[in-house]
Formats: structure tokens, C-alpha cells, sequence
């Protein structure tokens, strides 16, 4: 998935051996799913969908056949503004597999890349078999796969009998039971400084158990257009234009991270006015907004249940 993991165990004292033995049954995992959804590796299931012909049905593994409709619904949902079809605009703009373009493209070549994508174009059937109305459609399940990666760390985690614990995978973190001192785990959300580094202030903290947060931002990965635009790797399906709002980040809280980990792409692009209306739809999902302001800095837009930390 080209991001780092992090796994913590709280009350579990394990030999150095039990310790190598969890990480190498995680790691597979991951690896697994690499093997399913990674749009680097050649050989993925993926990216051989990617090169498939129109019209063609792919057979897929069930846990992408998951994933994919979890996208599609979301896509429906939100009526376009999640779209997991948006392969060639990411590449395009150098936020994909190609990367560090750091250019406007030619409008003629985003018009083209954009006819190539559109999540209707996209089908899959009950026996898990993918099926695109466009051969040069390409995947990139970015915004969701490594929020069901996390969530299968958990689940492994689980299944092998845990009970707290904590595992992340980039920005996406799921959590399970308490924390080193017994209470609720508590995640910091990044300050959207302007130029922002890994260490620098948290702008809230908050508090989770048997839960997942994932934040998308624009502070991270992005370059400035020559007439001072921020433009950052989240794009509007709608356009194929990096978004252009005040939003500089989104900070979803829900009872798992692929959940999380999508509505967060997808509340950056709608904004807090429609984001908020779209996820109240959503049962035990919280949304916290930082919005910049005219004098540099920014404020926070929430929903009613956000869960601060209270410390």
C-alpha cells in the first residue's frame, strides 16, 4: 500500500518469537491485499482488471468484490462525489503511479482522462465478477483500501485473541478496548499548518474505543500552481480538478475504517455545508471539519457527536 503500519498491544506480553510470528501473519495480510488492490503492482488483481477489455467479466477475490461495492455505494450515495474510477485524472495530475508531475495538464488531455472515468461505467456481479463499458477505465481504490487494510489488522489482531489494541496504517486508525493506562485511546488530528511536517502540533485529540478515524487533508501532498493555488492530491470527480474549497482537512469517525476512510475523501469534496447533510444519513458516524480562514488560520466545523478528548 506504499504506507507504514503501526500495531500495538496493550496487556499482552509476548515472547520475541510470538512477537516476529504476529508480525510475518500481519504483514501477509497486508501483503495479500496488496496482491488484490495495490494499482503499483503489475500483477494485482487490480491492475490486470485495469488492462482488461471492455465488456470482459474479471473474477475477483471476494474481499475486493467488498471493497467494490462498498465504493459503488458510496459513489451512488453521494452522487459522484466519491468515485473509485479515477485512475487516469490521479495519474494524470501525478498524485498515482506516475507521480511528481507537479503541473496543471492540458485541458484537452484532463477532458480526455475524464472520459475514461465515471463510477456507472464500473459493474459487479453477484459471483464477484467485474465488469467496465470502457477499456481504458482504471481503478485506484486509494481512498478505501488501506482503511480496509486496517481494519483487517484488527480483525486478525482479534481473531487471535486481543482485546486492546491499536493498529494504523498511514491515517487510518483502528482501535479496540483501552489504552497503556486503561481509559480510552486517544488520537491527535494534524493542525493543517501551512507548511506542515510530521511532529508538528495536534489540532484536537479524540477519544475512541471499538472505533476507527481516518482524516484526509490537503497538507500533505499537494504542489502550488503558478498562480498560488494549493493543489492537492484529493480531486473532485466532478471536475478532475484537485478541490478548491476552504477545507484543509476532514476527520471521520466511524465503527470501522474502510467507512471512515472513504467518507472522509468524500466530505472533503462536498465541503461541510453538503458534507454535514450527507453523513447525518450515516448511523454512528462523526465529522469534524477544519476550515482555513482569511487571517491563516482555521476553525472547526463538527457534528454534534464528535468525540474530543476531554484532557
Amino acid at each position: 500500500m506504499g504506507s507504514p503500519y503501526t500495531v500495538q498491544l496493550v496487556g499482552q506480553s509476548l515472547s520475541n518469537s510470538q512477537g516476529e510470528q504476529l508480525q510475518a501473519e500481519v504483514e501477509d495480510r497486508l501483503q495479500e491485499i496488496n496482491r488484490q488492490m495495490s494499482h503499483y503492482l503489475p500483477q494485482s488483481e487490480l491492475s490486470q482488471f485495469n488492462r482488461a477489455a471492455a465488456g470482459t467479466p474479471f473474477k475477483v477475490s471476494p474481499e475486493f468484490a467488498h471493497v467494490i461495492r462498498f465504493a459503488l455505494d458510496l459513489a451512488q450515495r453521494s452522487q459522484g462525489a466519491f468515485d473509485p474510477t479515477l485512475g487516469s485524472v490521479i495519474n494524470l495530475w501525478g498524485f498515482g503511479e506516475k507521480t511528481d508531475q507537479g503541473a496543471v495538464p492540458l485541458a484537452a488531455d484532463l477532458l480526455a482522462a475524464m472520459r475514461t472515468s465515471g463510477w456507472k461505467n464500473l459493474a459487479i456481479s453477484a459471483g464477484d465478477e467485474l465488469t467496465k463499458d470502457i477499456s481504458a477505465l482504471r481503478l485506484n481504490l486509494s481512498a478505501v483500501a488501506k482503511g480496509f487494510g486496517a481494519d483487517e489488522i484488527g480483525r486478525l489482531l482479534t481473531a487471535r485473541g486481543f482485546t486492546n489494541w491499536y493498529a494504523a496504517i498511514a491515517g487510518e486508525v483502528v482501535v479496540a478496548g483501552h489504552n497503556p493506562r486503561g481509559s480510552l485511546w486517544r488520537v491527535g488530528i494534524s493542525a493543517p499548518t501551512e507548511n506542515w511536517r510530521e511532529g508538528d502540533p495536534m489540532a484536537v485529540a479524540v477519544q475512541l474505543s471499538n472505533q476507527a478515524i481516518s482524516t484526509s487533508g490537503d497538507y500533505q501532498k499537494f504542489f502550488l500552481a503558478p498562480d498560488g493555488r494549493r493543489l492537492s492530491h484529493i480531486l473532485d470527480p466532478r471536475t478532475g480538478w484537485p478541490v478548491q474549497n476552504d477545507v484543509a482537512g476532514v476527520s471521520v469517525v466511524a465503527p470501522d475504517a474502510m467507512t471512515a476512510d472513504g467518507l472522509a475523501t468524500t466530505l472533503f469534496v462536498l465541503g461541510p455545508a453538503a458534507g454535514l447533510k450527507f453523513v447525518a444519513a450515516w448511523t454512528n458516524v462523526a465529522a469534524l471539519f477544519l476550515i482555513r480562514t482569511p487571517d491563516g488560520r482555521f476553525k472547526q466545523i463538527a457534528t454534534p457527536n464528535f468525540p474530543r478528548s476531554q484532557d
